[in-house]
């Protein structure tokens, strides 16, 4: 018998966001910030994301059809819900706490330079030579 399908991935995207900009201004951050780590993650621009909201996506097609995984997604660690991100083992189900894990380091006080996870230049260019 197959697994149900998460309640959250028939979730409209936009029924979602506002609780993600309500997080982060309750800590003092603002809805540009939130968009940030969107785009970063996702590829979505201003235009595109809107779209999304206005759409009605589901969570699901909102992340199935993101226009461009950041590739230092992977570098996102750590627990939400009681989960570690990085062995979540469904794509799209991390692809999700993706985001409410960066909106939780937002909403902490996270510099945003860390919550979008530059990779060092030592860590890239370690081995050259």
């Amino acid at each position: 018998m197959p697994e149900p399908i998460p309640r959250i991935y028939r979730m409209t995207f936009a029924s979602v966001y506002p609780f993600y900009i309500a997080k982060a201004e309750k800590k003092g951050r603002s809805s540009a910030e939130v968009d940030q780590i969107i785009y970063w993650l996702t590829g979505y621009d201003a235009a595109s994301l809107q779209q999304q909201i206005d759409n009605a996506v589901t969570m699901e097609a909102f992340f199935r059809d993101a226009p461009q995984l950041n590739p230092n997604a992977r570098l996102i660690t750590g627990t939400v819900c009681g989960c570690r991100v990085e062995t979540i083992e469904d794509e799209t189900m991390r692809r999700i706490r993706y985001l409410d894990k960066l909106v939780d380091e937002l909403a902490k006080g996270k510099a945003m330079e860390k919550i979008l996870r530059k990779e060092s230049t030592a860590a890239s260019t370690a081995g050259v030579g």
